[in-house]
């Protein structure tokens, strides 16, 4: 787009998203030890091997730094990170939404693996966090008129392509409508570290999270929220059917 044109959509907006993801990081390392120094000791051994933050995630709680730390996966990046590009946080307005992203993905990746079983509960940790900065609203002018290109389910390359001229003038944020949640609610992409009003997650929640080919299943740890997604709400790859 138009660098003049981005340059006067950008306003300043401030928000508290949830993001989800899988609760594996100290159990693994405690089924591999005998004692809590142990433990200790792995996990600095692990840390030791890990990319360094950068200079401004380093005060973050880990949840909020750690997508700074990794490049982005070949081979298509995320939607709004391409190969090379830095790190991007991204979260949903609502739990479930974010939850809806999650399903998602775990279903592409049954669906990408024909020989792998059905994933039994795992434990996942919903965190919200508080933002705010510069931002390009994509739901706003001038970007609606091009909302199959932001919202497109398989290419991510105008999205990405936005995301790096956004960062070229400074942008922190980038607010958009989910592609997988069934309501559409919002989403940010969190640009910028510097984006964190505090460096720790407002709170917390743990949910248990199971998937067949067919749909995706979550509860929070002591039940009192629940949802479920087929596969087709989202938009993953359809079962193919048994013959």
């Amino acid at each position: 787009m138009n660098i003049d044109m981005l340059r006067n959509a950008i306003r300043r907006i401030a928000a508290k998203p949830w993001r989800v993801v899988e609760a594996q990081h100290r159990a693994s390392t405690m089924r591999l030890v005998d004692t809590l120094d142990e433990q200790r000791l792995l996990e600095d051994l692990l840390e030791s091997s890990k990319p360094p933050l950068p200079a401004d995630a380093a005060s973050l709680h880990y949840l909020l730094a750690t997508p700074f730390r990794y490049p982005a996966p070949p081979p298509a990046g995320s939607r709004f990170r391409g190969i090379g590009d830095p790190g991007v946080w991204y979260g949903a307005s609502a739990v479930h939404a974010s939850l809806a992203e999650v399903a998602y993905w775990r279903l592409r990746f049954l669906a990408d693996s024909p020989s792998t079983p059905d994933l039994p509960p795992v434990p996942h940790t919903a965190i919200r966090a508080s933002v705010a900065g510069t931002a390009l609203v994509l739901t706003d002018a001038p970007f609606q008129s091009r909302s199959a290109d932001w919202e497109n389910p398989r290419s991510y390359v105008a999205t990405q392509a936005v995301a790096r001229e956004a960062r070229m003038l400074g942008v922190a944020l980038i607010r958009y409508r989910s592609v997988r949640d069934p309501q559409h609610r919002p989403c940010i992409a969190v640009l910028t570290p510097k984006a964190f009003r505090g460096s720790e997650p407002l709170e917390q929640q743990t949910w248990l999270i199971k998937v067949t080919r067919e749909r995706v299943l979550a509860e929070t740890d002591l039940g009192a929220d629940r949802i479920a997604f087929d596969a087709a709400e989202v938009g993953a790859p359809q079962p193919v059917p048994k013959t």
